[in-house]
């Protein structure tokens, strides 16, 4: 596994991964201590209520979305984020199309293939 991405990186270039019906992510950049995703969402696509040991900050781009994180819902969208503490149960309803930037610390060693 490589252990650091490289230093620049044109998203363009980047293919999608898809990661589950209606969703696709772009690994933006990473090393062992941090990692950044950016995840497209299709409108009714769910991102699985999950958990990991990795802390999460979340930036909406686009879109909206239904977020529940340790059995607290909110309705989420462009300019907003939310946090993740690890171990802490979340998932989301993408309720209009859009897009998002996941930053992980460590980095996702699971996402790299």
């Amino acid at each position: 596994m490589k252990t650091r991405s490289k230093t620049f990186i044109s998203g363009e270039e980047l293919p999608w991964e898809p990661c589950g019906p209606g969703v696709r992510r772009r690994i933006m950049g990473y090393d062992p201590h941090l990692m950044v995703v950016r995840v497209a969402f299709d409108k009714d696509a769910v991102g699985a209520t999950h958990t990991h040991y990795h802390s999460q900050v979340t930036q909406i781009e686009s879109g909206r979305y239904e977020v529940t994180i340790g059995g607290e819902s909110w309705v989420l969208g462009p300019g907003d984020g939310y946090y993740v503490p690890a171990d802490e149960p979340h998932g989301l309803h993408c309720l209009e199309a859009g897009v998002v930037l996941d930053i992980f610390s460590p980095l996702r060693a699971d996402f790299l293939k």
